[in-house]
């Protein structure tokens, strides 16, 4: 729905003004576009430097089995093993389970942490530490590594720098917002299903009945109202910043750029069936599409994946089957157009599950052991590094722990390692204190 002329409101300054062209609330949060967009005029007066590596940032929410999936157990006991078998991958020696055919395929086109320590059980944590690279601090709100973006490098056309894809983030501990950077670097959120036959981006896309031309009549309306209120304001500056702002969000609904990015049904029909004619495909297919489009940090957020009962079948039958075909599908893609060595992908969970399986047939949440997952950007393919012990308990080999993948995604993005912002109250805050993952670099 297009909000473009909704009232007129009157701020505590007594400043009246309309609440026109409210236009894509972000995350919950009210913040409208043209708040959103004031940040492109701040960074360009502050000369920053910027590269051009962008990110797809895949988050599974609520812990993958590591046991199940991408570092089987074989030889241990039933009761820790589970019911799956294990096949061979494209890298001699290393084996996957059965129910990640696609993956083990093509590994050598990834690279595999198993010696991830997540040191976190909590789901909500987890959330804001693998998303920011720094454990919560209720004094200090770490933002996250698509809004630290955001504010370094600013837009890269029409859309925003940084867009969510589905609702699978916990927000209660500021899990994947802009923390202390501003609620304008948090992510614009698109929840509509992809998938869906009549997929359209709320408060970006006009309804189908209304032609842009009504847009303008409204953008002339908007033209009149200020004309009439600019006689009697004391604040034209104000107005003038303001406006700025507003004429950037019109230019980001009506850019042919913007159009294009969502009209999913350009993409050949075949290359959509191999992504997987689910959410999680064609989220995976638009995040790609979105990056095409300027946009340099997209977060892929899908729930689900907390199995304390049932965890098997949930696996095999809804969960695995989606990322093993997505996943390979998404890097062959970069490849193919050209944009793999310029976009850092990254798949992770909230931590690994217990080796022992529980009475509901599930297993329960694991703080010291997982994996994680990384591709293009220059990471190495078929580097699977690390190792659990025989149990899957904790690392015994090449232990990383999230702040070290944190900081390598710093790394790959062209970011400072040593990245200090300033808190609302002056303070210098370091927002990046790992190790980069240096077989990696």
């Amino acid at each position: 729905m297009l909000n473009l002329l909704s009232g007129l409101t009157k701020t505590c300054e007594g400043l009246n003004r309309r609440s026109f062209l409210k236009i894509g609330s972000l995350g919950g949060f009210g913040l409208t576009i043209p708040q959103l967009l004031a940040q492109k005029q701040a960074l360009a007066l502050e000369g920053k430097t910027e590269t051009d590596t962008n990110c797809i940032f895949i988050w599974s929410q609520g812990g993958i089995s590591h046991h199940d999936t991408l570092d089987p157990k074989p030889d241990a006991p039933i009761s820790v093993k589970g019911p799956f078998g294990v096949i061979d991958t494209s890298i001699p020696g290393v084996k996957f389970s059965e129910i990640c055919p696609r993956l083990a395929k093509e590994l050598d086109r990834y690279a595999l942490l198993r010696g991830w320590n997540p040191q976190n059980g909590s789901h909500h944590i987890a959330d804001q530490w693998c998303m920011s690279g720094r454990n919560f601090n209720a004094g200090v709100r770490y933002p996250c590594f698509g809004s630290i973006v955001s504010h370094q490098k600013g837009f890269n056309g029409a859309l925003p720098p940084f867009v969510q894809l589905g609702d699978g983030v916990a927000r209660e501990f500021g899990g994947g917002t802009a923390g202390l950077l501003g609620l304008e670097h948090s992510p614009f959120e698109i929840q509509a299903d992809p998938n869906a036959a009549q997929f359209n981006v709320r408060d970006i896309t006009p309804p189908k009945a209304m032609p842009m031309s009504r847009v303008e009549r409204r953008r002339e309306m908007l033209g009149e109202i200020d004309s009439l209120q600019r006689k009697a304001d004391l604040q034209p500056a104000a107005f003038d910043a303001l406006d700025e702002h507003y004429k950037a969000a019109l230019n980001m609904i009506t850019a042919p750029t913007t159009k294009k990015a969502f009209e999913m049904d350009r993409e050949d029909p075949r290359l959509r069936d191999r992504y997987g004619r689910n959410k999680l495909g064609q989220s995976l297919l638009l995040a790609r599409r979105l990056i095409e489009s300027g946009v340099r940090f997209v977060t892929v957020a899908e729930p689900g994946w907390d199995h304390h009962g049932n965890c098997f079948n949930g696996l095999k039958d809804s969960m695995m089957p989606r990322i093993d075909q997505a996943f390979p599908e998404l890097l062959i893609d970069l490849e193919h157009r050209g944009l793999l060595d310029t976009t850092l992908v990254v798949w992770m969970s909230d931590f690994g599950r217990t080796p022992k399986i529980n009475s509901a047939s599930g297993r329960d949440h694991w703080a010291t052991s997982g994996f994680a997952v990384m591709a293009g950007a220059g990471i190495p393919g078929g580097s699977v590094l690390g190792a659990t012990d025989d149990q899957g308990e904790r690392p015994i080999r090449n232990e990383y722990f999230t702040d070290d993948v944190g900081a390598t995604i710093f790394h790959k993005l062209g970011l400072p390692h040593d990245l200090m912002v300033q808190a609302i109250d002056g303070r210098p805050i370091l927002l990046n204190e790992g190790r980069k993952i240096r077989e990696w670099i």
